[in-house]
């Protein structure tokens, strides 16, 4: 209960409007830690530089619960200006999109149809394109939402959260597809009844998604920096013969850069989730959220300034 309990109050914090304000106009020096910048060639730029590391990135423009298409059609266009813009850079091409940014909130079908449209334009330059999974009321329609993209598209996969108590039954559901899955542990705040709390019990789901879906022979994204749970995702792997082709790696932009530097050079693939764009607050707020140590940088940034 403890780690629900941290989670709940920093959030409730930065949620209060004082707060958000402040951090808003004097925060984004703090911010900077785990967003590379507002603009594309700022996200690019830092993708660049970690290849220099051996280290891949996700591009990802922040941006989440939009409720009417004339705010999400500036958000669609935005994420297709991505896929000219790498069409000739030699790095892995790779990006991220959140269903809301597509128009879920206000249709189904609004989502559908721009998914494809971004999916078609990542197909041209060789792209990947990954569907981040948000908070529980909108599982069911991004995992709807996703059954069509999959079975037009090769180049999509999908983020499925451990925290959350119907994951398990919802990998199974997704088995027909072969999907290319990120698991999460999940960082929005849920109520008890839809999510566990207690942090061992996460951990343990985790493990459980992970290794299902590479027992299914699915390609699996294992995004998680707790040494504990790679160093056992490494021996699970070579016990059970899974070769290193079907799994990665990925951390976020900012946090142990030691760690994905070290799995580079043991020759796993490493990506770095690479968030960019003016709307940094709520992806801020959740990453002060999911770890103390997160949120003493940020105090200290405080008291230093």
């Amino acid at each position: 209960m403890i780690d629900q309990y941290y989670r709940s109050t920093v959030l409730g914090i930065a949620n209060a409007e004082p707060i958000k304000n402040l951090m808003q106009t004097k925060g984004y020096s703090l911010a900077k830690r785990f967003v590379a910048g507002n603009e594309l060639e700022d996200a690019i730029k830092a993708v660049e530089t970690l290849e220099q590391e051996g280290v891949h990135g996700i591009l990802d423009l922040l941006g989440e619960m939009i409720s009417t298409k004339e705010q999400s059609d500036p958000f669609v266009q935005k994420i297709l200006e991505i896929f000219p813009a790498i069409k000739e850079k030699t790095f892995p091409k790779y990006v991220s999109i959140k269903l809301s940014q597509l128009g879920l909130d206000v249709s189904a079908e609004l989502a559908l149809e721009n998914g494809r449209n971004i999916l078609k334009a990542a197909q041209e330059v060789g792209s990947f394109v990954r569907v981040d999974m948000e908070d529980s009321p909108r599982v069911d329609a991004t995992l709807e939402v996703f059954r069509t993209l999959r079975t037009e598209f090769d180049n999509v996969g999908l983020v499925l959260q451990a925290m959350l108590r119907r994951t398990e039954k919802d990998l199974e559901g997704l088995s027909d597809l072969k999907p290319n899955l990120r698991i999460v542990k999940g960082a929005y705040l849920e109520n008890k009844d839809v999510a566990f709390p207690e942090k061992a019990v996460i951990d343990h789901q985790y493990r459980r998604l992970v290794y299902a879906n590479l027992e299914k022979g699915n390609h699996t994204a294992i995004a998680t920096h707790d040494h504990v749970i790679i160093d056992d995702m490494k021996r699970f792997a070579e016990k059970s013969n899974i070769p290193r082709s079907q799994f990665e790696f990925q951390l976020l932009y900012g946090v142990r850069r030691d760690l994905q530097k070290q799995l580079a050079a043991e020759g796993y693939t490493v990506r770095a989730y690479i968030p960019y764009g003016h709307d940094w607050y709520a992806y801020f707020s959740r990453r002060i959220a999911e770890r103390p140590s997160n949120a003493l940088f940020v105090l200290r940034g405080m008291i230093g300034g």
